[in-house]
């Protein structure tokens, strides 16, 4: 990955994270990997658990940044879930996965969305 694309996936994750904060969010975790891939935010609000993929574009020439969350990502975001939720022992009874779709200035939360 290119400096400048991984700048602007930081940039992205960077405001999605600030609103989370904003909504009474902790940041749990940013960029968790293990060897399988990466969750890039993990936040908590009791009961609730949310793992936040991020997706940052510049426009929207090749579609919204959303689409680009395929069911095959999906699939690998509940297995990487799985995991983190292995190593840490946290109490939060619900899980919610979420995409926040960065586009310029703008990030749209999509909640519950797989």
């Amino acid at each position: 990955m290119t400096t400048s694309r991984r700048s602007l996936g930081s940039a992205g994750e960077e405001m999605a994270a600030a609103l989370y904060l904003r909504l009474g969010f902790e940041v749990l975790d940013r960029n968790w990997r293990c060897a399988a891939g990466e969750l890039d935010l993990v936040c908590g609000r009791w009961p609730l658990l949310v793992v936040c993929e991020v997706k940052t574009r510049r426009s929207t020439r090749f579609g919204p940044p959303e689409e680009s969350v395929t069911p095959a990502k999906q699939r690998r975001i509940r297995r990487l879930t799985a995991r983190w939720l292995a190593e840490h022992r946290v109490p939060h009874r619900q899980v919610r996965f979420d995409v926040a779709a960065v586009e310029g200035a703008q990030v749209r939360l999509l909640e519950g969305v797989f």
